[in-house]
């Protein structure tokens, strides 16, 4: 969003503003943020250095955007050294039922994940 970090409410906000928004019934988001330990929970963490692939994650919210009963879709994908709490990613989905909106979610952050953001944890 014109290289300013965008807040939840901004995304959000994109998606309500959608032409197709009457189509939806229902905006499921995703708010990543920065843990305090790894993910098996054995060691500290101080922060996070993230890379974003802005072409990859576009790719990827195109991809979510053509699904069946996927009105729009917002990424707002944070970079560079992070700490514990600061936000990693929105992702805020509109569509019409919660049996489309949940898996396409789901394949979304974890396409981001694998292929949109690289991410090296930094320890106490």
């Amino acid at each position: 969003m014109d290289g300013k970090r965008a807040s939840l409410q901004d995304v959000i906000q994109q998606v309500r503003s959608h032409p197709d928004i009457n189509n939806a019934g229902m905006i499921l988001i995703h708010n990543g943020f920065v843990r305090a330990s790894d993910k098996s929970g054995s060691r500290h963490v101080e922060g996070v250095c993230v890379e974003a692939d802005r072409n990859e994650i576009k790719k990827v919210q195109d991809w979510a955007s053509g699904q069946p009963g996927i009105v729009a879709v917002a990424i707002e994908a944070f970079d560079g050294d992070l700490r514990v709490g600061d936000h990693l990613l929105f992702i805020v989905m509109a569509g019409d039922i919660r049996e489309n909106v949940f898996p396409v979610m789901r394949e979304t952050i974890e396409r981001i994940k694998g292929s949109g953001v690289k991410k090296r944890e930094i320890y106490r």
